[in-house]
C-alpha cells in the first residue's frame, strides 16, 4: 500500500489525455497520467486535425512530424447522391495551415507520447486505471489498480485482465480524459443531457490504387450523412451512416470488431457491401477497393455533459461531450480544452489563482458547445442560401472542421451564418 503523490493525476492517455499531460508538464507542474490499455491506439483509427489544432500543436514543436506523416486536404466537397452541391475552401482561413490534416490516429498517439517522455521525462503508466476517487478541498485520493493478464480455462485457454495490486493515489487535481464512459464523470455523478437519438456508423479504411484525393467528400442524402476521408499512403476511408434496417444486418458480422482478421471471404463480403453502398448514396465512387485494413461499427450521440467537472476534478475530450464524426469535432474541441484547462491549473498551482478560475472554464466549454450543437445560435440562413443547403443546415453544423472564429468563415462559404 505505498502512497504515491503527484499534483495532477490524468486518467486515460489518448490525444486529448497525452496532450494535457505535456502542457502541464511544461508548465513545471507535476504530472502522472494512467490508462488501463496496453499502450496508445494499435490500430489506425483516422483523425483529422483542423487549423487551429494544428496552430496550437506547432507551438509545442510537433507540426513537422505531424506534417510528414500527415495528408493535407484543403477543401471540403458537399454531395447528394451523385450531384455535388457545394464546397468550402479552407484556403480563405489564411495563416500556416490553411488545410485539415488526416492522419492514423495511433500516429498522433505516438507522437504525443515521444514529445512527453523526451521533453518531460514522463512515462504514461500503462496498465493502471483508476476504480474510483474521494475528494476534499485539499485534494484527491484516487484508487488506482495495476493491471496484468492471467491465462484460464483448460479445454478452450483465454487471456483474461486481473488486478495485481491497489494502492492509493494522492494529488491536488485529477482530470478525466477517459473517453465517453468516464470513470471520473460517472464518479462524480454528472450526467449527460442527450441532444439527439443514437446514430450508428460503419467504418471501412481500405487501400486504393490511384492518387490520393485532395478533398473531403460529405453526402449529405434526404436520411444519412456518408463521409469519404482520404488518408496518407493511399488509403481512403468510408463513414456511411446506418439505417435502422440495415444497421445489423447488412453490415458484415466482422465489422462489429476493430481487429484486423484475415480471410479473404469475409474481406470480399467487406468489399462488396462497401460497394453496394456507395454506388447508393455516392454514385460518383468509382475507385477500387483493394486491401481491407479495418472495420468496425460504431454509435455516436450527440451529448453534453450537465457540467465540466467541479472542485478539484474536471473533464476533457470525449469525457464530457460526444457529435457526429463527420469533421471529428468532439477530437479537436477537446484538444484546445486540454490547452485551456492546463493554463487554469498552471494558474491556479503556480501563480497563486483562485480554483473558482475553474468555474469560467466549465462555463467556456459549454458556451462553445451550445454553438456547435446548435443549442443556442447555430446557424441560420440568408435570403439567397441555395435551398439544398438550407434544408441541411442541421447536419452541415457538425461537418464543418472548425469553430468560433474559423467556423464563421467557413460556413459563410455556404451562404449561412453562425450565430
Amino acid at each position: 500500500m505505498k502512497e504515491h503523490k503527484t499534483e495532477v493525476l490524468v486518467v486515460g492517455a489518448g490525444p486529448v489525455g497525452l496532450l494535457t499531460a505535456i502542457l502541464l508538464a511544461d508548465a513545471g507542474i507535476q504530472v502522472e497520467v494512467i490508462d488501463r490499455e496496453e499502450c496508445t491506439a494499435a490500430r489506425s483509427y483516422a483523425c483529422a486535425l483542423h487549423p487551429k489544432t494544428l496552430k496550437l500543436l506547432a507551438r509545442l514543436g510537433l507540426a513537422p512530424a505531424l506534417l510528414k506523416r500527415g495528408l493535407r486536404i484543403p477543401t471540403i466537397a458537399f454531395y447528394d447522391s451523385s450531384k455535388r452541391r457545394a464546397e468550402i475552401k479552407l484556403s480563405e482561413l489564411g495563416g500556416e495551415f490553411p488545410f485539415i490534416l488526416t492522419l492514423p490516429q495511433s500516429d498522433l498517439e505516438e507522437i504525443l507520447e515521444e514529445r512527453l517522455r523526451q521533453r518531460s521525462g514522463l512515462e504514461v503508466k500503462w496498465n493502471y486505471r483508476c476504480s474510483g476517487f474521494e475528494s476534499d478541498d485539499k485534494g484527491v485520493t484516487a484508487s488506482v489498480e495495476k493491471l496484468g493478464g492471467t491465462g484460464t480455462g483448460y479445454i478452450v485457454p483465454h487471456w483474461e485482465t486481473v488486478v495485481l495490486k491497489r494502492f492509493p493515489f494522492q494529488a491536488q487535481f485529477i482530470i478525466g480524459a477517459d473517453g465517453h464512459n468516464s470513470l471520473v464523470r460517472r464518479c462524480l455523478g454528472i450526467e449527460y443531457e442527450s441532444m439527439a437519438k443514437p446514430e450508428s456508423f460503419a467504418a471501412i479504411e481500405f487501400e486504393s490504387d490511384l492518387e490520393p484525393m485532395d478533398e473531403l467528400r460529405i453526402v449529405l442524402d434526404d436520411a444519412t450523412t456518408n463521409v469519404l476521408w482520404p488518408l496518407p499512403g493511399n488509403r481512403l476511408r468510408w463513414t456511411f451512416q446506418l439505417l435502422p434496417c440495415n444497421e445489423l444486418d447488412e453490415f458484415p458480422q466482422k465489422a462489429r470488431s476493430a481487429i484486423r482478421v484475415g480471410g479473404a471471404n469475409v474481406d470480399e463480403d467487406l468489399r462488396r457491401w462497401t460497394q453496394e453502398v456507395s454506388r447508393e448514396r455516392a454514385p460518383w465512387f468509382c475507385r477500387s477497393i483493394k486491401d481491407i485494413a479495418w472495420c468496425t461499427q460504431v454509435t455516436f450521440e450527440r451529448r453534453l455533459a450537465k457540467q465540466f467537472g467541479r472542485g478539484r476534478c474536471w473533464l476533457v475530450g470525449d469525457a464530457a461531450h460526444q457529435t457526429s464524426p463527420a469533421a471529428a469535432q468532439s477530437l479537436n474541441v477537446g484538444l484546445l480544452e486540454a490547452d485551456s484547462l492546463a493554463t487554469s491549473l498552471r494558474l491556479i498551482l503556480r501563480e497563486g489563482a483562485k480554483i473558482d478560475l475553474l468555474t469560467a472554464y466549465d462555463r467556456e466549454c459549454r458556451r462553445r458547445w451550445h454553438q456547435l450543437l446548435g443549442l443556442d445560435g447555430g446557424l441560420s440562413s440568408c435570403y439567397d442560401t441555395d435551398a439544398w443547403v438550407r434544408s441541411r443546415i442541421a447536419r452541415i453544423l457538425p461537418a464543418v472542421p472548425a469553430l468560433d472564429g474559423d467556423l464563421s468563415n467557413l460556413v459563410s462559404q455556404l451562404g449561412l451564418n453562425l450565430a
